[in-house]
């Protein structure tokens, strides 16, 4: 039995974009009207004189993308499939709808699919005119060895601190400078009690379910190795 409530495993991504945009107290979010495969949320209010700022990657992590779109933040999210990058046309698609002289600032989050697709899309839009930076997120310090950390929680800082300057008219230099600098002076580390459960997914399927309580650091958004401590619940709110 699956541990969540919804409709159809085909339509939820579809079922909670719409859903959030319905829900936003502030009405200002719109999905792009393209293929169905697409799925990108932009601001209504969007002013093409600024900088954008575009981020996403996979779905499953509300409300990150579309929760983080509005005025000094975001300018539009692009949503892949449950922990699955957008498609490159996806990231076009948002880069072409939201861009204008002012230019872009990518923000990505550090996976493979996520700086492959992303990045494939500057270069697409690049070639077409279009000024476009992309920034690359690693703010995961568990693993000190690890020479690629991942993009996880203080990405949402970096969200912040691009759309506040590009909210308030720089140029695509100086928010892609600022934006560097939370980017490289930003440290998260992810801390669970058990790994994720993705929708309909048989219950026989590989989770971390230690028959003593633990947390485990290293994790992220998605279901890659962690390290694993024994902890009991009292303990639960320190890390160390």
């Amino acid at each position: 039995m699956s541990q969540f409530f919804f409709n159809q495993r085909a339509s939820l991504v579809n079922d909670v974009i719409e859903g959030t945009i319905i829900a936003s107290p502030w009405n200002n979010l719109a999905r792009l009207e393209s293929d169905p495969a697409i799925r990108v949320v932009v601001r209504r209010d969007l002013n093409k004189n600024n900088v954008a700022v575009i981020s996403g990657g996979g779905s499953g992590h509300e409300p990150a993308h579309v929760g983080f779109i509005g005025k000094g933040m975001l300018t539009a999210a692009v949503c892949g499939d449950l922990f699955a990058s957008p498609s490159v046309d996806a990231v076009l698609t948002a880069i072409q709808a939201v861009t204008g002289e002012a230019g872009c600032l990518l923000i990505v989050k550090n996976y493979t699919g996520d700086r492959l697709n992303f990045g494939l899309a500057a270069e697409k839009a690049r070639r077409l005119g279009y000024n476009v930076e992309m920034l690359i997120v690693g703010d995961d310090i568990s693993l000190p060895d690890n020479k690629q950390p991942r993009g996880i929680a203080g990405t949402i800082l970096v969200h912040k601190v691009a759309g506040y300057f590009a909210e308030r008219g720089f140029n695509l230099a100086t928010v892609l400078r600022e934006a560097q600098y939370a980017a490289n002076h930003t440290a998260s580390i992810g801390v669970a009690l058990a790994s994720c459960h993705l929708p309909q997914e048989a219950e026989s399927a590989p989770r971390h379910q230690p028959a003593t309580p633990s947390w485990g650091w290293a994790s992220t958004a998605n279901r890659e190795p962690r390290r694993s401590r024994p902890i009991t619940a009292r303990k639960s709110c320190r890390l160390w």
